[in-house]
């Protein structure tokens, strides 16, 4: 692995994308950047992310379980903050007893960059300016308009919800918050400006800064609600869902199969959620506007790849593509809800009220900057198939998200193209990354005049240099014994090798514990736990194990006794 110097790396998060949503995981959706990079690099079809957006966020920055990292809980749905009050790991920002990776790769010498979705704090002193990012253009919250049209935001009126942060704290650059109506370009798309922007930091280094390596993070709030796209993209699209959600589920799950991502004899499962009414049983009108949706989330993924394109054809003519780690993620499975507006619902100020009296949703306008929809829970189990469930789940629908990996250096030419099913995730990012920059993690050394905690990730590197078939590569994580947890929302789950515990409070489940065999059957239909009692106790004591390991907190998330399957 030899290379003239320490590797430059590019990060691209897409927001709520699923796992089938792209060329190279069986998308009809037209990415052809993403299919360039699986074909010159490596999918990871095993990758794992928290099941909601900062908390995957945090891990992505500090290689460590998001309840230690800051955001044990949405900030979002922290609407008690006093009970959360002095409990570390609870924030609602990514907090000081974590190393960020844009620190320590700043501290070792690299212009750190970023543009997009932050997440992790809106406060200056825990905005990307304090936390490692030399440069940045920075949206703060969660989601937004991404033509920057809101009209619920007007002086002199209430905010929409406690939950929404001031909008004039939504934008920064370089350390300096931005107003939205006057500083952002009259023609802001998120996806296209974000681009802008980082192409942008990268044309512009000095001399001395292209001496240095670069950490670049480029984060779209694409294709996250409200579905906006240019109306000329939405339209190479029209048709191609008027057979509804669940033909394209048939047609994505078929593809998988065909690229070898999912096995032959798979059973998937079935659609769950607020499901819309079967297709034939819905209006010609509710069929084109359920269609048209569709049609704009797949432009806004086309325009994702158009985008990413844009910043590897620059690397290519600055040569310095095959020097540049380039990885690409989605955050979460697919969106089935409205995760981040749910702090909102209810009151004169609901997010139906304002969609009311502020956008329009008639068909012909759908995708527009005052339109405001989203796809719901048919579309969304589409393509997280075969997998159970999407966003906010802790069953795989929710947590196994697509990422790909490309870097010349590290990947050998027989693996290019290929695709991993080693289990891998998203805390893995920050030791892999250190080990390709030859970077130490700080821990248990004193971190910029503060302890820091160590990573619970591994590095990648031992097995995507492997010179050979990555089916007979070491694995990252023991596939037999590594323990790896999740808690969002109440909902938990524990991982030993193959075997997964699931517990999931109504409507998702019904209080009990439940143990599924995630290889033979991914889409966790079938339930073990009373066929293997003691499996399951021991996967009940390691979650236990997990609970106290990452200081979880939460009145409603308890040690766990079993007792006929259920919990005390």
């Amino acid at each position: 692995m030899a290379t003239k110097k320490q590797p430059n790396f590019l990060i691209i998060v897409a927001d709520d994308l699923g796992f089938s949503d792209t060329g190279p995981f069986g998308s009809e959706i037209e990415t052809p950047a993403l299919d360039r990079l699986a074909k010159e690099g490596v999918r990871l079809t095993n990758f794992h992310t928290a099941s909601a957006c900062s908390p995957t966020r945090s891990m992505l920055f500090s290689g460590t379980d998001h309840h230690i990292a800051g955001l044990g809980q949405m900030a979002e749905h922290m609407g008690n903050r006093e009970l959360f009050k002095g409990k570390p790991g609870y924030e609602g920002y990514l907090n000081f007893r974590v190393a960020a990776l844009s620190e320590i790769l700043q501290d070792a010498g690299y212009l750190t960059v970023m543009s997009g979705k932050w997440h992790l704090g809106a406060a200056k002193e825990h905005a990307p300016c304090s936390r490692g990012f030399d440069k940045g253009f920075v949206y703060l919250p969660g989601s937004g308009n991404h033509y920057n049209f809101e009209p619920q935001f007007k002086e002199g009126e209430p905010r929409p919800s406690l939950a929404v942060a001031d909008p004039k704290t939504f934008w920064m650059r370089d350390g300096e918050y931005l107003d939205r109506r006057t500083d952002l370009p009259e023609d802001f798309y998120s996806t296209k400006t974000f681009t802008d922007e980082l192409l942008s930091y990268l044309r512009s280094r000095t001399s001395e800064e292209k001496a240095k390596p670069f950490f670049s993070y480029l984060a779209f709030t694409a294709p996250h609600w409200p579905l906006q796209a240019p109306r000329e993209v939405i339209e190479k699209y029209r048709g191609v869902y008027d057979d509804g959600p669940s033909a394209l589920r048939q047609k994505r799950l078929a593809r998988l199969v065909e690229l070898g991502l999912v096995p032959k004899d798979v059973e998937p499962a079935p659609p769950v959620g607020l499901l819309d009414p079967d297709w034939d049983a819905m209006s010609p009108e509710q069929r084109a506007v359920s269609a048209r949706k569709m049609e704009t989330f797949a432009a806004m993924v086309d325009v994702v790849d158009q985008n990413i394109r844009r910043v590897v054809d620059y690397l290519e003519v600055s040569g310095e593509l095959d020097d540049t780690f380039v990885l690409f993620m989605s955050d979460n499975g697919a969106e089935g809800t409205l995760l981040e507006a749910l702090p909102m619902l209810g009151g004169a100020t609901s997010l139906g009220a304002l969609i009311e009296k502020h956008y329009d949703n008639a068909l012909p306008n759908i995708g527009n900057r005052d339109s405001f929809t989203w796809y719901g829970a048919s579309w969304a189990c589409a393509s997280m198939a075969p997998s159970r469930g999407f966003k906010t789940w802790i069953t795989e629908g929710g947590i196994r998200c697509p990422c790909l990996v490309r870097f010349p250096p590290l990947v050998t030419t027989a693996a290019r193209g290929s695709h991993t099913n080693t289990f891998t995730t998203v805390m893995d990012v920050v030791p892999t990354i250190l080990d390709l920059a030859g970077v130490a993690h700080p821990h248990p050394s004193a971190f910029r005049g503060r302890e820091v905690v160590p990573v619970r990730g591994r590095s990648w590197v031992p097995h995507l240099g492997y010179a050979g078939d990555l089916a007979c590569a070491p694995s990252v994580h023991d596939e037999n014994t590594a323990v790896t947890g999740w808690e969002l929302f109440g909902l938990r789950a524990i991982r030993e090798g193959r075997w997964k515990a699931v517990y999931m409070t109504p409507p998702r489940g019904n209080e009990q514990w439940e143990l599924y065999d995630v290889e033979a059957d991914p889409g966790e239909l079938h339930d073990k736990a009373s066929e293997q009692p003691e499996l399951l106790a021991r996967l009940i004591q390691h979650w236990n194990v997990y609970y106290n390991e990452v200081g979880m907190f939460d009145p409603d998330v308890t040690f766990h006794v079993v007792k006929d399957r259920r919990i005390t």
